[in-house]
């Protein structure tokens, strides 16, 4: 929702999100917590946890938080189990997103780190641009190891999420990623949250690629829909929850997900949307 210039109201986003909360995923990305000069969609998003709260149940709420004070708003509201972190591999992207240099945001990230984990609540570092970027900076899988390898030993989150956050990703850098990333940090869970383009809308090549180099965590949003408003004008679309459900069957991989709920979902996302 986070790209959409005009404004769902709360109560359209409590509606909506409420028939994901009956899929059976591990966790709902349910909000941010950022300014809402700079993403306005995302201005209610403690209201709409608040409201859901009584129907949480067993999903767990993750929220996306780039600064000290959202950190801080996420570690106080009682249902936010998971903090996600932006860290950039691209140094423009860091500035643009966050105002900072990597290492000023890694030294940043430390005691986030510290005080997550001390709120009994779970970290999420996502790294974007991690499989290029739209600003002429080199990307190198070397460079993207060796930083992942510094988020995992200063603040051992639950998970490392690999980000391609403009759909640069092809299927030879998600291995040649992923691989560096295991050889460095082999210690880290790594995920991957995929945006998609015009040469391979559904994703397939980069969730096979992924899967055959031993991801099982994947970020995905039901039709596609969604973007990154800070990384350039247009937005790419997010991978199709539908794609990794049918990549899913065709490797008989288990999950708990419930195929009733989603086509309910499935159904609200269209109207919602």
């Amino acid at each position: 929702m986070q790209g959409v210039v005009r404004f769902y109201p709360t109560e359209a986003k409590v509606r909506y999100l409420k028939q994901l909360m009956h899929c059976g995923f591990d966790v709902i990305d349910i909000g941010s917590f950022v300014s809402p000069k700079v993403i306005p969609q995302m201005a209610d998003s403690a209201e709409v946890i608040r409201q859901l709260s009584p129907h949480k149940k067993g999903n767990k709420f993750l929220v996306i938080c780039a600064n000290k004070r959202g950190v801080d708003e996420a570690i106080n509201h009682p249902d936010v189990d998971i903090i996600g972190f932006p860290f950039s591999l691209s140094e423009t992207f860091q500035q643009r997103n966050t105002k900072r240099s990597r290492e000023e945001a890694i030294d940043e990230l430390k005691g986030h780190a510290e005080r997550i984990k001390a709120a009994g609540k779970s970290l999420v570092v996502y790294i974007s641009m991690a499989f290029g970027n739209p600003y002429g900076e080199v990307w190198l899988a070397d460079e993207l190891a060796e930083w992942a390898k510094a988020i995992q030993q200063h603040c051992q989150p639950e998970a490392i999420a690999l980000s391609d956050t403009v759909a640069k990703a092809t299927a030879s850098r998600v291995r040649s990623a992923v691989n560096k990333v295991k050889a460095l940090a082999p210690e880290a869970v790594l995920g991957l949250h995929m945006h998609v383009s015009g040469r391979d809308p559904m994703g397939s090549g980069v969730i096979q690629a992924g899967w055959e180099s031993g991801i099982r965590r994947f970020d995905t949003a039901l039709l596609g829909f969604g973007g990154c408003p800070m990384a350039q004008d247009s937005l790419c679309g997010n991978l199709p929850t539908e794609a990794l459900l049918s990549f899913a069957a065709k490797m008989k991989a288990k999950h708990k997900l419930s195929t009733t709920s989603l086509e309910s979902a499935h159904n609200a996302a269209l109207a919602f949307f």
